[in-house]
């Protein structure tokens, strides 16, 4: 989140919980409040500098917080993945009533994030033993060779967050957790490194980054932090309006968020998020794999290329025991990194190269049994269109087919 104060679809209540911030959710289906952790928070001088996290915590209002289970309101692996075309299909993807998991996955996806999270094995076992999914073949490891120090409620939920949805979306994949000393570029590039070169000895896969800082005007020397062979990469878009980077970069796939509508429990309709991140970079040219929505995103790079629920108020089950949490509400479009590093890893494709994977996105764009385009909503200054849109990029998912 770019902006800590005032961003569009979110009224800030002037009430502060220590270094979080509550605000109340203009677009939520029911009222409710989002927290917003300090670590998705970008302070004045971070771009260049810095990376925040993209995540943010709902609490419905009027309910008490049971954090011993997951909400009934709250997504869930089989909920998201019947409304996404994984799996048979159940009439409306009921939350209660829909409980097949994905089911495949192969190679490895790996979570770059900051600092650590000392309980990031329990916790993906938690959420595995709960939705019904193999336990992952997990392992952690960390970038400098020193056990980082720990974010409780911040970078460490966002890592809880990344390694269940990843395997939740893949979970036959190996799940690698790369833990940068801090969340200064210099840190989160050394562990891209290594997460790279841990992808691709073990036969290539995905590494998915939910983190990103506003552009700046030198972003184009770090692109080659993201063209190891063998390996796809994914950004979130952000959780404002704009662009940040890496996710600007051409040499991964952006990842966008989507509200997921339902209406007595059903699964009604799919729009923008209002507080998605989407734009046209200041700074990195139009990738060939775009040139086929050049009248959108001009002679620059476009975000998002495709999207995942991330609304909040319609966000999903993560389980994080650092800090006490266990059973949280999360949205943001830290949610569709992983989740579509899943999917893709999933559909077993396996480019050698973001820009292959990006290609092959675009040129399935335009079948409707390959991604459903989100028409309705917006995000800041954008609206979602028929086809390609600076909101959702070219859709959400349908299915393995194009991915």
């Amino acid at each position: 989140m770019k902006r800590s104060i005032g961003p569009v679809g979110l009224t800030v209540i002037a009430v502060l919980f220590g270094s979080i911030q509550v605000v109340t959710a203009q677009d939520a289906p029911s009222r409710g409040k989002v927290i917003v952790p300090e670590s998705s928070i970008e302070h004045p001088g971070d771009a260049g500098l810095r990376a925040h996290t993209n995540f943010v915590i709902y609490q419905q209002e009027g309910v008490q917080p049971d954090n011993s289970k997951p909400g009934a309101t709250w997504e869930t692996p089989a909920s998201l993945a019947c409304v996404y075309k994984l799996v048979p299909q159940v009439s409306g993807c009921p939350i209660s009533g829909t409980t097949a998991v994905p089911t495949g996955g192969s190679g490895a996806i790996a979570l770059v994030d900051a600092f650590d999270n000392p309980n990031a094995a329990q916790d993906l076992a938690t959420f595995s033993t709960q939705f019904g999914l193999p336990q992952a073949n997990f392992l952690q490891v960390y970038a400098s060779g020193k056990k980082p120090a720990n974010d409780p409620g911040g970078w460490s939920l966002e890592e809880a967050l990344d390694i269940e949805w990843a395997h939740a979306m893949a979970p036959n994949a190996e799940i690698i957790l790369v833990e940068a000393a801090s969340n200064s570029d210099a840190d989160l590039f050394a562990a891209e490194a290594l997460a790279s070169s841990m992808v691709a000895a073990a036969g290539g896969g995905e590494v998915s980054n939910s983190w990103g800082q506003s552009e700046f005007s030198g972003e184009k020397a770090n692109d080659v932090n993201f063209t190891t062979s063998g390996v796809v990469y994914f950004a979130s878009s952000g959780d404002s309006p704009g662009v940040i980077y890496p996710s600007a970069s051409p040499n991964v796939v952006s990842a966008g968020g989507t509200s997921v509508n339902r209406s007595g429990g059903n699964f009604v309709s799919e729009t923008a998020w209002s507080s998605g991140g989407g734009g046209a970079s200041q700074y990195e040219a139009r990738p060939p794999y775009q040139n086929n929505v050049q009248s959108v995103v001009g002679s620059k790079r476009g975000t998002p290329d495709f999207s995942f629920d991330a609304n909040p108020a319609t966000g999903v089950a993560v389980y994080d025991a650092d800090g006490g949490f266990n059973w949280i509400q999360v949205g943001g479009t830290s949610v569709s990194a992983p989740s579509l590093a899943g999917i893709v890893n999933s559909a077993g494709h396996f480019y050698i190269s973001s820009k292959l994977q990006d290609a092959n996105i675009y040129i399935h764009s335009t079948n409707p049994n390959n991604y459903r385009d989100v028409t309705s909503g917006g995000c800041g200054t954008h609206s979602a269109t028929a086809g390609y849109d600076l909101c959702t990029g070219v859709g959400s998912d349908q299915g393995y087919v194009g991915k």
